[in-house]
């Protein structure tokens, strides 16, 4: 294993090469490659959700390209080395972990709930000593929104603010609907509404354990699997959706919906 690291540490060498290298790869900087390094981190994401474990391997791989490119050009600047990023994991996880690696003992099979409260306790004693007093901080706005609420929502659950249940959660949700529903359409304010709606909801689905991407990501491939075999019925027709009504494909989507069951 640590040869092929080297080897693959080389090659990256070898592309920021000023004189031999890849004119590509010579002009990017942190911020040009960090599109690349999300859309890698959603190629894992697709081919772990389609459970495609041959790809997965190929797209790890992309991932940790990635790594080692930010390794590269912190290396240039003098700033730090791909070692150093392992180094600061490594000593990471092993200071988190205080139940496995340090004097904390825990029985085999130890509550999975406590484990995380202990971890979280931890990072919020790391942000303080870097300075970051909020619990709040360090959550970072680049995050996709729906991640971000949930991140949000966990992190002042951490400290007890939080519905006691998930009923509590409902009736915010109920409570938003209405406000919604009372807000002028075209209105500067929908949009506040509709945000605080979607906020209301991403809590339903924490206090459920789920996590909301997961949730919607689900529920985006469900609706895509339907609407294309509605597609196929039309094609079968000799028809497009573009040729046919809402009335026919509402028909055609419930007989899609009640196959598919």
């Amino acid at each position: 294993m640590a040869d092929n690291i080297q080897r693959l540490l080389t090659i990256m060498s070898r592309l920021r090469d000023p004189e031999t290298g890849c004119p590509w790869d010579l002009k990017q900087s942190y911020a040009t490659i960090v599109p690349y390094t999300l859309e890698e981190a959603y190629e894992v994401a697709d081919a772990i959700a389609r459970q495609s474990f041959d790809e997965l391997k190929d797209e790890l791989g992309d991932l940790l390209f990635q790594v080692v490119f930010y390794a590269q050009l912190a290396k240039e600047d003098g700033r730090f080395e791909f070692d150093d990023c392992v180094a600061a994991i490594c000593d990471k996880l092993e200071r988190r972990h205080p139940h496995v690696f340090g004097n904390m003992q825990t029985a085999n099979g130890a509550d999975a709930e406590v484990v995380l409260k202990n971890w979280e306790a931890l990072k919020s004693t790391e942000r303080k000593q870097s300075g970051l007093h909020s619990v709040l901080d360090n959550i970072p706005q680049a995050m996709p929104a729906l991640s971000r609420a949930n991140k949000l929502q966990k992190r002042c659950a951490t400290v007890g603010f939080d519905w006691p249940s998930v009923d509590g959660c409902w009736d915010k949700v109920k409570e938003e609907i209405l406000e919604v529903e009372q807000t002028a359409p075209g209105s500067e304010a929908l949009a506040e509404e509709l945000g605080d709606l979607m906020f209301a909801l991403v809590n339903v689905v924490r206090k459920h354990k789920l996590d909301p991407e997961t949730v919607l990501r689900a529920a985006n491939s469900k609706f895509e699997t339907r609407f294309r075999g509605v597609e196929q019925l039309l094609a079968g027709q000799g028809k497009s959706p573009q040729q046919s009504n809402l009335d026919e494909m509402e028909a055609l989507w419930q007989q899609v919906k009640k196959a598919n069951r």
